[in-house]
């Protein structure tokens, strides 16, 4: 399979710096569609000035109704397609229209046939990063994953944080890790940035459990699979959702998907800009004269996590 090069890599922080600043203007003006819009123009215009070729093979904003780089779309001025693309232009819309942290613009790239494609509805999850990564297991109780992620960190489970995007679909979820005397860290968008963090000796999170987006679930497996993570998902997808999901021939909503099934093979990237900041990014910051961003990019192959700081001169 093609890889990436590092210098194709890079060029992509361009295209998350554009979506990051124009989204940024909508900061806490309660206009979230207003705000994602911009995101997605100016990630299209900026894809399309970089000399490859790419497909969205999974987006977001079909599942909020929202605008997005749709499903099949090519970008790229290239001409041949030679690269899957997934794509969320402003991760944490809610955070950006109400002014609440942890806002990005967010991409993974692969060779092709290497992002797994689907449609934009819910899946169930479970990340941790590398040290963890072979004892989770959807399939077991709350207690059990709690007890042997503990034992596989070296810690006790008071010690133990779990992140969970704070929803009432996740009420029963809460009172279980609350029954192990796990801590808990409530976020109230953003589990891309929440299922990376696991995988960072600096974040205080172990565990990301709950349900929340399929297209995050394929970012985050980009980003867990250069750092050594896991990531483990199923479909659980809303009652007007399953039709979108039949669609693109998917009805197994029992099946178990790993990293290695959402990002395959070498040559992945993970680039991601920070909108507001939150755990692994400081936000778009505008001064008279200049507007600062703070981008990652990450690499499969080499294993490689390089943090941008750019200054955009006005």
């Amino acid at each position: 399979m093609k890889r990436i090069k590092e210098n194709l890599a890079l060029e992509f922080a361009a295209v998350t710096d554009a979506a990051a600043i124009e989204s940024a203007k909508w900061i806490g003006k309660g206009d979230g569609k207003a705000a994602d819009k911009a995101a997605v123009d100016a990630m299209r215009d900026r894809f399309n000035r970089i000399d490859f070729r790419g497909e969205i093979v999974i987006g977001e904003g079909a599942k909020d109704e929202a605008p997005e780089l749709y499903n099949g779309e090519k970008v790229g001025k290239g001409k041949a397609v030679c690269f899957d693309i997934a794509v969320d232009p402003l991760e944490c819309t809610n955070s950006v229209a109400f002014g609440r942290p942890n806002a990005m613009s967010v991409i993974a790239v692969g060779p092709r046939r290497s992002l797994y494609r689907a449609a934009d509805s819910y899946m169930e999850k479970i990340a941790v990063g590398p040290d963890a990564a072979h004892v989770i297991d959807l399939d077991v109780s709350v207690k059990e994953n709690i007890g042997n992620i503990a034992k596989a960190l070296k810690k006790e489970i008071s010690e133990i944080t779990v992140a969970v995007l704070d929803r009432p679909r996740h009420n029963n979820l809460i009172e279980e890790i609350r029954k192990t005397d796990a801590r808990i860290q409530l976020f109230t968008d953003g589990d891309v940035a929440m299922a990376i963090a696991t995988c960072l000796a600096e974040s205080p999170v172990d565990v990301l459990m709950g349900v929340g987006g399929s297209t995050e679930a394929v970012l985050a497996a980009a980003a867990l699979k250069c750092f050594g993570g896991e990531l483990l998902c199923r479909w659980k997808p809303k009652e007007d959702h399953i039709p979108r999901l039949h669609a693109v021939g998917i009805t197994d909503f029992d099946k178990i998907f790993k990293v290695e099934d959402l990002a395959k093979g070498d040559g992945i990237s993970f680039t991601a800009t920070g909108v507001i900041s939150g755990p692994l990014l400081e936000g778009v910051v505008f001064k008279q004269n200049v507007i600062i961003t703070h981008s990652m990019v990450i690499t499969s192959s080499p294993k490689k996590v390089i943090f941008i700081k750019t200054y955009h001169y006005i």
